[in-house]
């Protein structure tokens, strides 16, 4: 059975000239358990598509359905409740609450679900251990690597025990290493059961999906299933036909521009008479002669 089936589903922005179309009759279908990679270019849609499924927005026409139930016009407390007990966000930018320690940023989605002081800090402080960053947890948000900051969101956003998690680019202000750390969190999170949704420009992340979807101008445009531990084969051609420039394709370019675009030699200076500093003084010697004479 699908956990979340989009039918027809548009999104639109603004009125009248200036409407953007954002999602244009997406047609989408995940089952529980599945790890997807939605990728494409910069307005694409994929963000919006996440905030939809994530029930942050809803769609202008369309059908949405989540386990089952229709979720595309639920009034904004009900959607609230929705979104806390079965979805868990990870996002590029953190969004930690500055002057609270990692443990009480982590443990606060339980706060809103009414648990108790002392039962949500431990639940808190055991997820930190599970993704690695439990000596951190009395330290506050900007005293964290980037690494271990979205560890620390990861952790918050698994606290609830949600079905789903979104990530939206959740490795784009990191290097290489944190990205890959990242990367092996969230498998492990989805080899645990939870149907897990990223959203990220680089394909290199795909060997870690089971299924990769590629948007273009608010449509999908190709959805297709993958091993884990390869590049898509999509993606791959996207990745592997990136071309590669040298210092010498640089100086080949220069030398082309040359030839299409030759300059006019400049003319040669003038060359002025030698005047030998003794025949100088010579004829300074003689006026001063006649002069006096």
């Amino acid at each position: 059975m699908a956990l979340i089936e989009l039918q027809d589903v548009s999104k639109l922005y603004g009125f009248g000239d200036a409407t953007t179309l954002a999602l244009d009759e997406v047609d989408l279908t995940i089952t529980k358990g599945e790890f997807v990679a939605v990728m494409g270019p910069s307005g694409s849609g994929k963000s919006t598509l996440m905030n939809l499924i994530g029930l942050l927005d809803r769609p202008s026409h369309g059908d949405y359905r989540l386990d089952n139930k229709a979720v595309a016009r639920l009034k904004t407390d009900q959607a609230a409740k929705i979104r806390r007990d079965t979805i868990g966000f990870i996002l590029q930018s953190f969004n930690f609450l500055p002057r609270l320690t990692v443990l009480e940023n982590v443990a606060l989605p339980l706060a809103y679900k009414g648990v108790s002081l002392s039962r949500r800090t431990k639940l808190a402080s055991q997820m930190l251990e599970r993704v690695g960053v439990q000596n951190r947890e009395y330290f506050f948000p900007s005293q964290l690597s980037g690494g271990q900051a979205q560890c620390a969101a990861i952790a918050r956003a698994l606290v609830n025990n949600p079905k789903i998690i979104i990530a939206d680019e959740p490795t784009g202000n990191l290097d290489s290493s944190g990205s890959r750390l990242v990367m092996e969190l969230l498998s492990d999170i989805h080899k645990l059961g939870n149907t897990v949704l990223f959203v990220t420009h680089n394909p290199e992340l795909t060997r870690f999906a089971t299924r990769v979807v590629y948007m273009h101008d608010g449509t999908i445009i190709h959805d297709e299933q993958t091993a884990l531990g390869q590049v898509a084969p999509k993606a791959r051609k996207v990745l592997y036909t990136i071309p590669a420039t040298s210092e010498e394709d640089d100086l080949e370019g220069v030398s082309v521009m040359m030839k299409a675009f030759p300059h006019k030699e400049a003319p040669p200076p003038k060359r002025k008479k030698a005047t030998d500093k003794s025949t100088r003084r010579k004829k300074r010697s003689v006026s001063r002669r006649k002069k006096a004479s």
